[in-house]
């Protein structure tokens, strides 16, 4: 395979001839460093004057795509190739890890665990300040407490903003297809909890322990098959008293009040006729 000459750079290299004729004293290196897992020769990329890098494939199955580089450099006037480095580079079409994401942003819904802890970040644009802190004693930020007051942030307009969407959107809203089958909407029905403040209009908490949605928020026009109306079971009737004969008798057994056993009628050494 004859010798390519890929420039990296913006600004034109010339490649060095002696270092381009040098590509045994390269493959020698990198045999020295990798037995058995130099392959052949790609081409040669100049790095600077008098610096240039010969590429070969790499024979190991681990490093699909990737070629040794090694790069040889000549001191002015010398017309001696030395071996400068020798390393593993990926190829073009190598397979390479993805691109490192912070932990912040690879975390997704479920992730957290027991244990866990997930710290918010002080400018979180889905919290505000409150500004409605109480610094007394335990007495006042009970009461203060008691009142809604003594957070130091809560939900953000845009906060409240993106809750409303990712549940109305979601498994609990109306488009989801235990919804869509429901007999009625959860507006409707005695196990509805609306919520408190400016969502009561839109959301409220199922309260049924045999809805799937039991303990969650569901939009007002979600449903289910446990709605309290779906299907009323009429009241099943009392049974009748027992009737009892106070007046006739039935004898059990015969003449002596039981059927023969192993015990006799004189026999009393064992109680309750057990032998």
């Amino acid at each position: 395979m004859g010798d390519t000459v890929r420039v990296s750079t913006s600004t034109p290299v010339a490649a060095d001839a002696v270092l381009v004729g040098a590509a045994d004293v390269a493959r020698a290196a990198a045999e020295e460093d990798a037995p058995g897992l130099v392959g052949e020769h790609l081409g040669v990329e100049p790095d600077d004057d008098r610096v240039l890098t010969h590429l070969f494939a790499t024979l190991d199955p681990a490093y699909r795509g990737w070629r040794w580089a090694v790069t040889l450099a000549r001191a002015p006037r010398v017309r001696v190739a030395t071996v400068d480095e020798i390393v593993l580079l990926p190829g073009e079409d190598a397979l390479l890890a993805p691109d490192w994401v912070p932990w912040s942003e690879r975390l997704r819904p479920g992730d957290l665990g027991i244990g866990d802890l997930l710290p918010t970040q002080a400018d979180d644009p889905r919290l505000a300040p409150t500004f409605l802190t109480v610094d007394g004693d335990d007495d006042e930020r009970e009461v203060a407490f008691e009142l809604g007051l003594g957070r130091r942030r809560m939900l953000s307009f845009d906060g409240r903003v993106d809750a409303v969407e990712r549940w109305y959107a979601g498994n609990n809203g109306p488009e989801a297809p235990i919804a869509r089958a429901a007999p009625a909407s959860c507006a409707t029905c005695g196990f509805f909890l609306p919520l408190s403040g400016a969502l009561r209009q839109a959301f409220g908490v199922c309260a049924n322990e045999y809805a799937p949605d039991d303990g969650k928020a569901v939009s007002v026009d979600h449903g289910c098959g446990a709605h309290s109306e779906a299907v009323v079971v009429p009241a099943s009737p009392s049974p009748p008293p027992p009737l009892i004969d106070e007046f006739g008798i039935d004898v059990v057994g015969g003449p002596f009040g039981h059927e023969p056993g192993s015990v006799g009628d004189s026999d009393n050494a064992e109680p309750f006729g057990h032998s």
